[in-house]
């Protein structure tokens, strides 16, 4: 897509978010991606040779090689949501041979699924397509439904098959988060020391941050702490959902308990309601950018997913974030409308004329 048509593509009603300029903590303060990022940045790390090597790998991969940026295909909802719901708009994807060749075709710089979707097809394509091998995963087979991440492999087969990343997710504000925060610390310290690379799903989940006003699961002041606690336990890419909104400590500490620390420059200095403004503080989170961000795509919603896929792109990289992990807009259409998808997300992020604000 040109920049033509993705401005056409967003509308009048969103024009203005091309031309936002960040005013609360601008963008010569920020770590952004760009084709050096891994020796300016990473390779200052604690990480090994190994680990910037497989980093490298991800980044170098794809339409978006060598930019800085990361489009990755994220398929783990046959486990996550069930694979009926997941895959009945689109039956072909019961074979995790056509996620992977959705990813590749996609011109994607990694594709992240189950262990064992990766595994079957692991001697034909981890060395086409980086391998981000998801090793825990929330199963809504249990009567009734709860909701936890659980291990369902190794470090050390995701490192045996070829991967050049382990992803998890953690359920940050649920009562299963401390066991969850040591889980996936010594998971990621064993990829690291084995030289794979490390993604983290900073999830929010407690049934009291769903109001009947506002969800604040995707509260700006707490998915960028949730990010924060992600980068401290060495993740170097962070997955978060967009921002929709803000204030959520302020919303727990109206209730009759205290929860957490806020301070209001939170709301008045370091973001304000801007979408772009509020992702850019989830990027603040992220060790200024030195883990880069990416957010996810969301759910399908039908016709409109081309276009709010590409205005979360925009967001994003205006924010200063790293890219998007786009998956059921992808794979719960046909094969070549998802293709088409991916591809629209990447331009976003290969348009030199869209910025960061």
């Amino acid at each position: 897509m040109t920049t033509d048509e993705i401005t056409a593509l967003i509308g009048d009603k969103n024009a203005a978010l091309l031309s936002h300029t960040c005013e609360t903590v601008t963008k010569d303060l920020l770590h952004l991606p760009s084709p050096d990022f891994i020796d300016k940045v990473l390779s200052q790390s604690n990480r090994s040779n190994q680990t910037l090597r497989s980093l490298a790998s991800v980044y170098k991969h794809g339409r978006l090689s060598g930019t800085g940026y990361l489009s990755i295909l994220p398929v783990d909802q046959g486990v996550e949501h069930s694979a009926g719901a997941s895959f009945a708009p689109n039956p072909i994807y019961f074979d995790p041979e056509n996620i992977i060749r959705l990813a590749i075709e996609g011109g994607c710089n990694a594709v992240a699924s189950t262990i064992g979707g990766l595994a079957m097809l692991s001697r034909k394509y981890a060395h086409q397509i980086p391998f981000i091998v998801k090793l825990n995963h929330n199963e809504l087979l249990t009567y009734p439904n709860k909701f936890d991440q659980v291990i369902f492999g190794s470090v050390r087969e995701a490192w045996n098959m070829g991967a050049a990343a382990v992803g998890a997710t953690i359920y940050f504000g649920s009562e299963e988060s401390d066991r969850q925060i040591k889980e996936v610390s010594q998971l990621f310290e064993e990829a690291h020391s084995l030289g794979m690379a490390t993604v983290l799903w900073c999830y929010l989940r407690n049934r009291v941050f769903k109001r009947a006003d506002a969800d604040y699961h995707v509260s700006a002041d707490l998915t960028g702490q949730a990010n924060y606690l992600g980068v401290t336990i060495q993740a170097d890419i962070i997955k978060q959902k967009l921002p929709a909104n803000n204030g959520g400590y302020k919303m727990l500490n109206s209730e009759s308990m205290s929860y957490g620390k806020w301070d209001e420059r939170m709301y008045t200095e370091l973001t304000t309601a801007n979408p772009i403004d509020l992702c850019r503080y989830q990027v603040l989170n992220c060790f200024m950018g030195r883990a880069g961000l990416i957010n996810s795509g969301g759910a399908s919603a039908g016709e409109t997913d081309l276009k709010e896929a590409v205005l979360t792109a925009i967001i994003n990289k205006r924010a200063g974030g790293t890219g998007l992990i786009s998956g059921r807009k992808a794979f719960q259409r046909p094969f070549t409308e998802g293709i088409a998808l991916l591809n629209a997300i990447q331009d976003v992020y290969l348009d030199e004329a869209i910025t960061v604000a």
